[in-house]
């Protein structure tokens, strides 16, 4: 897995720029710069020190490519933890091949999917954890998931995960000390303390278990599935929701054929809408089609939003407190939000009477956008974001759910053991296979397969 050969790739998105950064790591990296850069003041490239920039230009030959500015980090304090040059050359993606096509014939090789966090992991910069909260950096679309992101990257996660682990291994080498000594029958653990620690452990674990709920929702963004009768607004809502005109809207029942979807984030949460076909019973093949799609996607969201029309409800109010306890009965465990649209076509009268007679129901106007942003904020009371506010820890992969899940089962049977009065040699098997679950999220345990699955996700250059 550890390769000391010298990669080069394009550290920026693909495509022309103003800028392009073009990131080589490898022992070999400052003397292969050198052999293609010619510094504005003559400087020799391998003698000058970390951390600084150079200007001058790139040539193949006589030929001048391009001039650019060289940043240069040496060994142990580059990104990578080895020798590290980024070039940054002008956008154009002709003169970014160029260079990057001299240099793999200097002698370097493209570097693989992740291969600099890859190498930044293997040489001691950052552990497992950290190094898959870059991938998640880079691809957070929102303030929620990017502070998620931005805290595992810097530790808060692994430190979490480190300080139990030391904990436990401290009790584990008092564990395998009394089995060196199994015919003294003497203990070097304190049974009270072991104790106190594996219910102190148990706390942690399950806090974390149960913040992937919460986690997993604002990496993946909340899905939200718009469902109601043909003709009450549910496009004229999605496009009121993302102020822009998304969804086609008419008079026509059956407009909305195919769900439509598109993204929108509130206070620094990510939604993802879904408007439906309207649910009635059709003879059109084609409208058919959409009406079973729209219960697929309600199924798969995570809110229900029905949509009826105000103006309708008083006229036909037990049809619609028998549709609102179906979609209840058929999705239990889904929050339902009932929303009144066309609220500007009905009396206050009739407003006090819906309000009445269906609890909790919410009356809009999407063609006027009132009551909009009503909307938005109980979209939001359904995140649990006190752990965002309060900078806890928050578990959004979902390879640590599972390690997770994997620790705290053998922590209770340790538990179990305890008071059971086990042997010391069971219950050290538990508790190393628990020290290994806890390995297998920071990366001090670890294997080729593990890391190829995980950096095989990581875009080219990072």
């Amino acid at each position: 897995m550890i390769s000391h050969d010298t990669i080069v790739a394009l550290a920026t998105p693909s495509g022309a720029g103003a800028i392009a950064v073009i990131r080589i790591s490898g022992k070999e990296a400052l003397t292969l710069a050198a052999s293609v850069f010619q510094s504005v003041s003559g400087k020799d490239l391998t003698k000058q020190r970390t951390h600084t920039l150079h200007l001058g230009h790139i040539v193949d030959g006589d030929k001048v490519l391009d001039q650019v500015l060289v940043s240069l980090f040496k060994g142990t304090n580059s990104y990578t933890g080895e020798n590290t040059v980024e070039i940054s050359c002008h956008g154009s993606t002709f003169i970014q091949q160029q260079i990057i096509q001299l240099l793999l014939r200097k002698g370097a090789r493209m570097a693989n999917a992740g291969e600099f966090t890859l190498r930044s992991f293997l040489n001691g910069k950052m552990d497992l954890s950290q190094a898959e909260a870059v991938a998640d950096l880079i691809a957070s679309d929102n303030e929620a998931s990017h502070q998620i992101a931005m805290q595992q990257m810097r530790g808060g996660f692994s430190n979490e995960i480190a300080k139990l682990r030391e904990e436990l291994l401290n009790f584990a080498s008092l564990i395998e000390l009394e089995l060196d000594f199994a015919e003294e029958d003497v203990e070097f653990a304190d049974r009270t303390q072991f104790y106190e620690l594996l219910n102190r452990i148990e706390f942690v674990l399950k806090r974390l278990i149960d913040s992937f709920a919460v986690g997993n929702v604002i990496k993946n963004g909340i899905p939200v599935a718009i469902v109601g009768e043909p003709n009450v607004g549910k496009s004229t809502l999605l496009n009121s929701l993302l102020n822009e005109e998304r969804a086609i809207v008419s008079d026509i029942a059956g407009t909305t054929r195919d769900t439509i979807e598109d993204e929108l984030v509130i206070n620094g949460i990510g939604f993802r809408f879904i408007d439906t076909a309207g649910i009635r019973d059709t003879a059109d093949y084609v409208e058919s089609i959409g009406i079973k799609k729209t219960f697929e996607k309600m199924e798969q969201a995570q809110v229900v939003v029905y949509l009826v029309d105000s103006s309708s409800i008083t006229g036909n109010l037990k049809a619609v407190q028998v549709e609102i306890e179906k979609i209840k009965n058929q999705f239990p465990l889904k929050p339902l939000l009932v929303i009144g649209n066309k609220a500007d076509k009905i009396s206050e009268a009739d407003k006090a009477v819906i309000e009445t007679e269906i609890p909790g129901i919410l009356l809009i106007s999407a063609k006027e956008n009132r009551g909009v942003e009503t909307l938005k904020e109980q979209l939001l009371s359904f995140v649990n974001t006190g752990a965002l506010r309060n900078n806890e820890t928050i578990v959004t992969n979902t390879r640590h759910y599972d390690s997770l899940l994997k620790a705290l089962e053998e922590i209770q049977k340790v538990q179990w053991g305890l008071q059971s009065n086990l042997s010391s040699d069971l219950m050290a098997i538990d508790i190393r296979q628990a020290l290994f679950y806890f390995g297998e999220i920071t990366g001090q345990v670890t294997n080729d397969e593990l890391l190829g699955n995980i950096f095989a996700n990581f875009c080219i250059g990072k």
